[in-house]
């Protein structure tokens, strides 16, 4: 059986991982985001899932186009954005996390006088970007090998940008790789600035803010900028699944 076919999971397997992102305790992972800008979500995908994902990466059928991080200042280390039609455990997750998100993120917006509001569906979003011109696809695998590293940064692909995005750790801490943090950075107007570690185990992803979030101080919410990254990779080869829910120009 090829690495496509085992991706693409039964109509049933998709239910179940819109069912597993519904069983979350989203009150939990929203207060996290409001109070760090980044959750953890434990166990979104189970091993097999996760070494289905990462065995798509030499296969370049699935993907767009190539991106070695060092030609470009972004890095060490390189990723392959997925092409139309995405595989259909991935377009349910991000379909899912869309929903469960998109209240999060209007409430940033409104706590920011940002007018900016997201649909329910990500389906209409979705629209709203192609519409825009931003019509080419932005989920990613990643892939690090010893030294690499990815400089920290936003991803913003036009005039769209939903707030908050989700990484999925595809690998293992300590058996394949070491090193290779996730790390989140919060630059506050007037002070220094923020740097979050999030440890995550395989098959754990973060949501975290991709630019601007509310924070609430003594005279009423301000916005802070964040960037994020991945730390230096110590030894062996790290896959991430990169999920962003708005399309790119």
């Amino acid at each position: 059986m090829n690495a496509e076919a085992k991706i693409l999971p039964s109509e049933p397997a998709m239910a179940d991982a819109a069912q597993r992102v519904d069983d979350y305790d989203w009150q939990a992972l929203g207060d996290d985001l409001n109070a760090y800008g980044c959750a953890v979500i434990e166990r979104l995908l189970n091993p097999q899932q996760c070494e289905m994902f990462a065995a798509l990466y030499p296969h370049e059928e699935h993907f767009r186009s190539h991106v070695i991080m060092a030609r470009h200042g972004f890095g060490k280390g390189e990723y392959r954005y997925f092409r139309y039609p995405l595989p259909g455990l991935l377009e349910e997750l991000r379909t899912s996390l869309y929903a469960r998100l998109a209240p999060v993120a209007n409430q940033w917006n409104e706590r920011m006088g940002d007018k900016i509001r997201y649909p329910d569906e990500h389906q209409d979003y979705l629209r709203l970007c192609h519409d825009a011109g931003q019509k080419r696809p932005t989920p990613l695998l990643l892939q690090y090998g010893p030294g690499d590293f990815n400089a920290l940064h936003q991803d913003l692909y036009g005039d769209l940008a939903f707030p908050i995005q989700v990484a999925v750790l595809l690998s293992e801490p300590g058996r394949d790789f070491s090193g290779g943090e996730f790390v989140l950075t919060e630059q506050r107007p007037r002070m220094q600035s923020r740097a979050e570690v999030v440890p995550l185990r395989q098959g754990d992803a973060v949501a975290f803010a991709v630019h601007n979030r509310p924070v609430q101080g003594t005279r009423g919410n301000y916005r802070v900028n964040l960037r994020h990254g991945v730390s230096r990779l110590r030894s062996g080869r790290r896959h991430t699944l990169g999920i962003i829910f708005h399309d790119a120009k």
